[in-house]
């Protein structure tokens, strides 16, 4: 096993109101992305709602098709929010804002 077929990007993405880290993975079989902010994260379909609230953590979900994937940070700002832990859904985070709209939020 190794690394030679891993891409990998961690940078901040200056947005309408704030910095943000965005991060991405890609690989031969697979990729994922977030954007992360110091109150909450906007990633893909990769991580898990319920593992969240449990944890108390902000975290707004889009996902991907095989046509449109979501493959660098970027990806996520015009994608379809379709998922929210509780405590995204209680600072105001609602399923059908798009990635940035969740990240206006988090920048409060």
């Amino acid at each position: 096993m190794s690394i030679e077929k891993l891409h990998y990007r961690h940078e901040p993405l200056q947005l309408d109101k704030g910095t943000a880290l965005g991060c991405s993975y890609r690989w031969p079989s697979g990729q994922y992305c977030a954007i992360h902010t110091d109150r909450g994260i906007v990633a893909c379909g990769i991580y898990d709602c319920e593992i969240a609230t449990k944890f108390g953590i902000v975290l707004a979900i889009a996902r991907g098709t095989p046509e449109h994937p979501l493959c660098e940070p970027e990806d996520l700002l015009q994608a379809a929010i379709v998922e929210v832990s509780t405590p995204a859904a209680d600072l105001g985070i609602k399923i059908g804002m798009r990635g940035s709209q969740a990240l206006d939020v988090l920048f409060g």
